[in-house]
């Protein structure tokens, strides 16, 4: 049994974010599941409207981590830059973003594949640059930091978004006392990287920080068959041969060895604002 986090093994990338129906899978069952907390492409672009001069007339907006293309499909239709630029290393992911974005008009939108540790794009070339969700990705996120410091422009502004250490905890629980994975509460964090406790820290390495906004989200799964929908890829959980992917499994064992209730979890979501600047060096 392997103890690399699965988010910062580069063996695990193409199992993870090769087939986007599993993604989808899991990120459409946490979405039922909300009962608390703003969405967060929409909270972006209120930050972004808060603390952006220019608000309302960008230039280049890139969005590092674009995967699926939510967010660069609310950047482009809320903000309406001259034009949003995504960038994600999974070529599956991108594909899905730009069938997301086809029918956008009034805005340029391309994806580019590529590694966030080398930006593909011109020194202070963009007006905004938002990494939502990817830095943990990384093993050395202030590198990341570094090139986003690179691209954006002297009146530029970046959207620095993570999760708590402890997200969701209480999916942890409940797969431990199913014996789905017995140590699932001892795995490291997914989000070890960059989370809500270092992430303001690992900004000021290149960047100013402007602010910081934290937020709880909670989320009520309705039983065993919908947190199965979850669990079943969560790449966080060693699941034994037959379960990994097969949601009815997962859920068949849950139902076998735990009452069926509802489940709510909790996840600190950050926000971290900055402008280019000197940083920490």
């Amino acid at each position: 049994m392997s103890e690399v986090n699965p988010f910062l093994d580069p063996a695990r990338q193409a199992d993870l974010y090769g087939d986007p129906s599993r993604l989808a899978s899991r990120s459409n069952a946490l979405m039922r599941a909300k009962t608390s907390g703003r969405p967060v492409p929409d909270t972006i672009v209120q930050v972004v409207r808060t603390h952006h001069g220019r608000a309302n007339r960008l230039g280049v907006v890139l969005d590092i981590g674009c995967g699926r293309g939510t967010s660069s499909k609310a950047l482009a239709e809320l903000l309406g830059p001259s034009r949003v630029v995504g960038l994600d290393a999974s070529a599956a992911l991108i594909e899905q973003a730009r069938e997301r974005t086809r029918r956008l008009s009034g805005v340029q939108v391309s994806f580019l594949q590529g590694d966030f540790h080398q930006l593909p794009l011109p020194t202070a070339s963009c007006d905004l640059a938002v990494a939502a969700f990817c830095l943990y990705h990384s093993t050395r996120p202030q590198a990341v930091v570094a090139e986003i410091n690179r691209i954006l422009g002297p009146d530029g502004l970046a959207v620095l978004v993570t999760k708590s250490l402890d997200s969701y905890r209480e999916l942890d629980q409940l797969v431990a006392g199913a014996s789905l994975d017995p140590r699932a509460e001892r795995h490291e964090s997914l989000y070890v990287s960059a989370h809500s406790g270092n992430l303001a820290d690992l900004t000021r390495t290149s960047l100013d920080v402007v602010t910081t906004e934290d937020e709880e989200h909670l989320f009520t799964f309705d039983g065993h068959d919908h947190v199965a929908e979850y669990v079943a890829t969560n790449p966080k959980y060693d699941l034994a041969p037959g379960l990994y992917g097969n949601p009815g499994a997962v859920a068949a064992v849950l139902h076998e060895f735990l009452p069926d209730r509802p489940i709510t979890a909790r996840s600190a979501i950050t926000y971290v604002v900055a402008k280019p600047g000197g940083g920490a060096a």
